[in-house]
Order: C-alpha cells, then structure tokens, then sequence
C-alpha cells in the first residue's frame, strides 16, 4: 500500500470517527441561558412554566414513594441487632429523619425558588467548576445504591412468579457459585431490569400520579402484613419486653451512631432535593417534607417491628427481610397473600430507584456531558451500569465493610449540603442571579471555577471525619477516644461546622462580585445570553416593553452600588 492511500485511509477513518461521535450530539436548546461556547440542553436549564406541575400533595406522593422501600423495612433490624431496644429502634430512625429533614427543607427551597436543577443551584457556592465534584461525589452514591436496590427488588419480584408458578424456585443452576448468583435469580433480575426500564424513561414532570399509585399500594400492603402476621400468630412476640444489651455511655453512643446511620442513609436526598422541588407549582409546598419524611419513615418502621415480632412467634426466628417473610407463606391464601406483597415491594423498589436514584445520577450526568447526555440518555446509562456492569449481585454477597464505606459517604455529602444551604440563605440572602448560573466566566466564576471558601469548609468537615469512616471499614485498626465518637455524631458534625466555617469566611473574605441587589429569576431573560440580551419575558410568557440593554446597564450599576 502506498504512502497516499494510507493518508487517504486514515483520513476517511478520522471523518467516519468524528461523524459518529457527531451523531450523538444534542441540539443546542435556543432557549439556554449559557454564552455560545458553553452547551447546555434543556433538562439542565430553568424549569419551564409548563413543568412546574408539583403541589404539596405531590410531595406527599414523592416520600411515600421514596421512603416506603426494602431497605426501609429492614432498617430496625440493625438497631435492634445491635443491642438496643424497639423503643430505641424507632426513636433513632424518627430523629434521624427529623435531622436530615431540615438541610432537606432548606435546600429544596433552592430548587422551588430557582427552579434549577442541583448540579447548576451547587455553582452559587462553590464556583462553576469546583460543582463538578459536588455532582461526582453524589453521582457516585446515587450510582451504587440503584445497583443495590435493583438487585432487592428482584427478589420481590421472584416472591410474584414463584406464587403463581411454584416450579420457578426449583430453576436448576447453571452459574458457578464464584459469581455470587443462581439461574433463578438471575432470571428475576433480567425481568425486573426490563420491567423497571420503561417507568425509569418517564420524564420527571410527569410522575406524580406513579407516586400517588407506589403510596397506596406499599402502604396498603405494610399494614396488611402487620395485621396479618399478628392475626396469625395472635401475639405480638415477645419484643416489647426486650431489654437493652449495653448500657451506660456505650448505650448513648450507640444511639447516636444508630441516628446518624437513618440520617446518613437519605444525605443524598438532602443534598440533590432542588432536582425534584423545580418542578414545584409553588414555593411553600415543599417545606411539608420536613413533617412527610420522618412521619412515613417511623410509621415503616412501626410496621416492620409488629411483623417481624409476630413472626418469631410463627417461624421461631426473627425475619427482617420482607421479601423472606413473605417467601414462608403457603397455601392458596398465603401464595395470593405472597404474589401481592411481592408485587408492593416490586413498586416500592421501581419507585425508590426512580425517585433517589436514577433521575439523581441523570442529572448529574446531564450537567456534567451536556453536549451529548440529556435525563432520558443519561437513565438508560445509569440503569445499564447499576443493573449490569457493577453486578449487583456480587456487591450484596461481598464484604458488608462496603455498605458501610456507602452509608459513609454521608460525610462528604454532609458539607456539600451545609454549603448548599448557607450559601444561598446566609450569604446570598436568597438573591441569585441564576442566568449568570450558567456562564462559566460570569460572577459565579470565583477563582478559576473554584470557591476557596468552599474548599475550606468541606475540608475541615471532612478531614475529622475520616479516621472514623476507615475505623468502621476496618475495624481491625482499633482507633478509639473522641476521634471514635466523633464518628458517632458524623452529619451533625459534617453539616453544622460547615455551616459555621462557609458562613464565617464568607463574612470575612466576602466575594462581592457575587453579590446581586435583587434575585435575577431565570423567568425573566429568555435566550442564551447570560444576562439576558435577547427579548425580556415574565413567567407566563407575555413580551415586556423593557429595552433590554437599558435593563442590564442598570442592574450592573446597582449590583455595583450593592
């Protein structure tokens, strides 16, 4: 071959190459807020009018279906298994819940206010770049617990089939045991894989009513097996006289360690709520989530101590698992009794996954590739990597160090949050310019894309913090003394001396540039100009007679007088 037709050949290699990868492009929404050399697309844009479809009943709708889940049920059996009491159990779980609420209400403010997305509302804070690890470190959690959690609800799912066809459970194997899985699970797998993919497609805006059906359907189907399971045995069991194994300052730490373990457990949530609070109708509705969460959270918990005491009196063992409770039923009651149980939990576990995961780590992926990732791609790429390449099954049979290294993460979560909301309610005072969110040379720009303040912040929270997290990993390293106990308090201690930290540099080191007199809304400048140089629109869509050029030179000689 010649030396032109090798030139000639890799050329074509070269255009075919850069055609392809063209293909994926995504068109450049005409209505960005971002400067011509920035692409954006819509789903990381301002939340249009249109969307904005969410009430507090929709709220309502959201928790119950993302707290009503496996992992929720399941939640007491750790407490209780580690010594302390039901009484205990619940009161963890419920002030848990309580203490991650508030970052959660003060954060989704951000979103009903703004009406943008988590990974653009984080830019405020930390500077248009540093945001990315902001996003990366929340990708990450969100990425390994759809893994976990579409893997669980196979299992349910297997509780459906197995009702109707009791010789599915009787699947020889053909998977060597090294893999960490069987035929028949892996069965269940692929099938809720498939099954969970159409609803995980469904753009956002749209999903309230699949809240409202996971709401009654779980809720239904928790207290017919606390019913059922009491019935059955005509007792409760004998927890409710259990007593505590440990005592004294070991008991009050436990406790603490018990109620960082529920808070840390939703510190995603609390981090990325503006992803869903956007699509609020209003700006009020969303502050009854600080009420929803713990109420939903406590009464599952509730339900899954009646039942799992009821059925120690049954079976002799106490069976925390649902999908293993509902397994044991027989009969014709018991298998229809078997087949609906496993269907609820088949919802919950579609309707979690959905809720504060996939639609989570699309948006992470849209903001940080939104040349070629949008919601709709981004949650086909989340699920195929959760479902498949992390192989969920091999990760629920390992180590249990690795979900403590995941329920872990809550420490660096913890100051993203603190950063999240002191930063806008504190420093900001809730005025944000939110078409300069999204120009990466504008006023949130700070120094080089990065916010020292931030910086700062997440460090000192986060340093103190990890001796206890490798302790936990590891416990062969036998750290003990206060950098043990402050462990115990790690989100408390994670979100509040970042607050403490953000709040005084920023008091003292202000970034003036910042700074705006008034909220700029992302309803008012429509274009993709980042301060609006094409045509002034109000939030319903009606044409103001403002000279625009004249409108931005004054709100740069206020901002400067500011």
């Amino acid at each position: 071959m010649t030396l032109r037709s090798r030139l000639d050949r890799i050329s074509a290699e070269v255009k075919a190459k850069a055609t392809s990868r063209s293909a994926w492009v995504l068109p450049k929404q005409p209505s960005s807020f971002a400067p011509s050399d920035t692409w954006t697309n819509k789903d990381n844009d301002v939340t249009p009018v249109e969307r904005r479809t969410w009430t507090a009943f929709t709220i309502l709708g959201f928790w119950f279906s993302d707290a009503l889940n496996m992992q929720g049920w399941e939640a007491p059996s750790s407490i209780i298994a580690v010594g302390l009491t039901w009484r205990e159990a619940i009161l963890c779980n419920c002030l848990g819940m309580i203490i991650v609420a508030i970052p959660m209400m003060f954060n989704g403010a951000i979103g009903a206010n703004l009406h943008v997305p988590y990974p653009v509302a984080a830019r405020s804070g930390f500077g248009f770049h540093f945001a990315k690890f902001a996003v990366i470190v929340r990708f990450v959690t969100a990425l390994f617990w759809h893994s976990i959690q579409t893997f669980s609800g196979s299992f349910a799912l297997t509780n459906c089939i197995s009702a109707i066809w009791p010789s599915y459970l009787n699947i020889p194997n053909h998977i060597p045991a090294s893999m960490g899985v069987t035929t028949q699970q892996m069965a269940s797998h692929v099938l809720f894989w498939c099954i969970q993919l159409p609803v995980l497609l469904i753009p956002p805006h749209k999903l309230r009513w699949f809240f409202i059906f996971k709401a009654i359907v779980v809720t239904a189907s928790s207290i017919g097996v606390a019913a059922g399971m009491v019935k059955y045995a005509s007792s409760v069991g004998d927890i409710w006289a259990q007593e505590p194994l440990v005592h004294g300052s070991q008991r009050a730490w436990l406790i603490m360690t018990c109620m960082m373990s529920s808070a840390g457990g939703w510190a995603t949530m609390a981090t990325n709520i503006p992803d869903f609070t956007r699509y609020m109708r209003g700006t009020k509705g969303q502050y009854w989530q600080g009420l929803f969460l713990p109420v939903i959270s406590t009464f599952l918990a509730v339900m899954a101590i009646i039942a799992t005491s009821a059925g120690k009196v049954v079976y002799g063992q106490y069976i925390w698992d649902p999908s293993v409770l509902a397994s044991m039923w027989t009969g014709p009651k018991g298998r229809t009794a078997r087949f609906f149980v496993g269907f609820a939990w088949v919802v919950g576990q579609i309707g979690t996954n959905l809720s504060a995961n996939v639609i989570t780590a699309a948006n992470d992926l849209t903001s940080l590739f939104p040349k070629y990732i949008n919601i709709r791609r981004g949650a086909i790429i989340v699920t195929v990597i959760g479902g498949w390449v992390m192989q969920p099954w091999k990760i629920i049979n390992s180590a249990s160090s690795l979900l403590t290294f995941m329920a872990g993460l809550a420490i660096f979560l913890a100051p993203v949050a603190g950063i999240l909301a002191s930063d806008y309610w504190i420093v900001k005072r809730r005025k944000v310019d939110v078409p300069a969110l999204y120009d990466p040379h504008g006023r949130y720009r700070y120094w080089y894309g990065i916010n020292w303040r931030a910086l700062v912040a997440f460090m000192i929270s986060l340093g103190p913090n990890l001796p206890g997290l490798a302790n936990s990993v590891t416990p062969s390293l036998g750290l003990q003394g206060g950098i043990v106990h402050l462990w115990d308090v790690n989100y408390l201690y994670g979100f509040w001396v970042t607050v403490f930290v953000y709040v005084s540099l920023s008091l003292i080191f202000p970034a003036k540039e910042t700074y705006v007199p008034e909220m700029i809304s992302g309803d008012v400048w429509v274009g993709s100009a980042p301060y609006g140089e094409s045509d002034l629109i109000d939030s319903v869509g009606e044409h103001d007679s403002l000279d625009t050029s004249e409108e931005k030179k004054r709100l740069e000689v206020e901002t400067e007088k500011f």
